[in-house]
């Protein structure tokens, strides 16, 4: 190994710090977090009144406070109408300066069908290093790794600049909340010189990775209205059109129903730096995804699958209303189908743009003479890194070889965190940093989410290493040269790329 690539005893040893943080303290209290049925608000209209969000603000709150960190303050702001907003708060040492601020989120999806015997979705287990129930990977994690990643380095003595941890609760509902508090904090917090999200995924297991964008999101309502009340089906059946069908022909305005390509030009993007023709390493979808036997993918490759995970367009119908069970399902022509859908977009799509598209798209020239409405959530923009200045690169790489051996790798994403595109307009110029848990198997939103803990260890590692970079760096604010992020399995700059090669 060279100078760059060496790892000390001392290094092993903050991993092993970390991994008895985790065990002996972050554990315990996550599986406390993981009992809350904290749904984001999309979930739950009336988030206020049953207090599930308060309480996971302050269950965590309350874990921060007893952090070994000199000066801290543990904040839930709590304005009117807002979810709460947990904020820890930890001054500069060493004589460092600067701010840098780690975001994730305290909010839940809904459980999502049945999981598998023996698991729940707000009754955590723990199986080997697989911690299961959900908001564990997606995002209840994050604070723990971040605080234990401060706590590591003032216990050391190691110099870092000031921290500033944001636990938001509406991220799941396209983060609505998070702009107002921002714009309150904006006179604490100042310009930050370094933004650290701890809410995106990994490829694989066996090394860090770092987050090259993400994909932006529509989220929207399409109702089809036929008739005021359900009518016996053979009465009118083949008189009545029914509303399910055209509601499918609706969609089929924006999906082509034999290949799924969205069909809008306003949704596409060209695709940059990336031709195919790199080798993709241990990833392959049918791994990936719990898939069931003989399921044909996308794509002719698993680079080309990569892209369209990545910086593709693709149309998901994630909930319907109006249609009874099977069980329940009468000989009657029912009165309308309602379709929630989720169309993720390019990242360097204009969300309001695609809005626009999507809206006349779907409301223009109603089927049939039937009644249409559609109801559009706050779009999300996607978020495209710029490269990463060097002394960011080298810390991430850094930790990956503490805790993996191995150097880190990038990837695009295919999800969407409002908060990155947020702060990157608010703050051009700072080094964005994404990376996170949620990686094979983890299934995010699904049933069976579990956390994978040596990640998490591997994430907190990562933090430590990135705060004690921003304290040793020469003219705080001064970038001192770029690079991209670290491929998979190599170890010098690269051309920037919208995923792993």
């Amino acid at each position: 190994m060279d100078s760059v690539d060496a790892v000390t005893a001392a290094d092993h040893e903050h991993a092993e710090t970390v991994h008895r943080g985790w065990e002996d303290d972050a554990v315990p209290a996550l599986i406390r977090y993981g009992k809350i049925p904290s749904l984001s608000p999309a979930f739950d209209s009336d988030w206020e009144r049953d207090g599930h969000l308060t309480s996971a603000a302050h269950l965590l709150a309350d874990w921060c406070r007893g952090r070994k960190v000199a000066g801290a303050t543990v904040e839930v702001l709590e304005s009117s109408g807002r979810t709460p907003l947990l904020l820890f708060d930890a001054p500069a040492t060493g004589g460092a300066s600067g701010t840098v601020l780690v975001y994730g989120h305290l909010d839940k999806q809904p459980p999502l069908g049945e999981w598998r015997p023996g698991l729940g979705p707000f009754s955590p287990a723990r199986e080997g290093v697989r911690l299961y129930g959900r908001g564990m990977g997606d995002d209840g994690y994050s604070v723990f790794a971040a605080c234990l990643a401060v706590e590591l380095l003032d216990t050391q003595g190691v110099p870092r600049p000031r921290v500033a941890v944001l636990m938001e609760a509406s991220e799941e509902s396209g983060s609505p909340d998070l702009p107002g508090y921002i714009d309150e904090l904006a006179p604490r917090l100042g310009r930050p010189e370094l933004v650290v999200c701890l809410d995106s995924g990994c490829l694989t297991y066996d090394r860090l990775w770092v987050t090259t964008s993400l994909r932006g999101n529509l989220v929207a309502t399409l109702r089809v209205q036929v008739l005021t009340e359900g009518v016996h089906s053979g009465d009118a059946g083949g008189i009545v059109p029914t509303s399910f069908r055209l509601l499918r022909r609706l969609l089929d305005r924006v999906e082509d129903p034999k290949t799924g390509e969205i069909l809008l030009p306003e949704l596409h993007a060209d695709v940059p730096g990336f031709d195919g023709s790199e080798a993709v390493g241990p990833w392959e979808a049918a791994g990936y995804f719990p898939a069931v036997p003989g399921l044909a993918f996308a794509g002719d490759s698993e680079a080309e699958r990569l892209v369209r995970r990545a910086w593709k367009p693709a149309l998901a119908v994630t909930g319907i209303d109006g249609v009874p069970s099977v069980r329940d399902g009468g000989n009657v022509l029912r009165p309308f189908t309602t379709a929630k859908i989720s169309l993720r977009l390019p990242p360097t799509v204009d969300a309001e743009h695609a809005a626009s598209a999507l809206t006349s798209a779907l409301t223009a020239d109603p089927p049939e003479g039937a009644s249409v409405s559609l109801q559009m959530e706050a779009p999300a923009s996607g978020w495209a890194s710029p490269s990463l200045d060097d002394w960011v690169a080298e810390a991430l790489r850094r930790a990956s070889l503490e805790v993996f051996g191995r150097p880190p790798g990038a990837l695009g994403e295919g999800g969407t965190i409002p908060f990155l595109a947020m702060l990157g307009e608010r703050w051009p110029g700072v080094p964005l940093v994404a990376t996170g848990v949620l990686g094979p198997g983890s299934n995010a939103h699904g049933p069976n989410e579990f956390l994978h803990l040596p990640m998490a260890e591997a994430v907190t590692v990562a933090t430590a290493r990135l705060l004690e970079a921003a304290a040793s760096r020469v003219g705080a604010g001064e970038a001192a040269g770029r690079s991209a992020p670290a491929l998979l399995g190599e170890g010098t700059d690269q051309p920037d790329r919208p995923l792993t090669s």
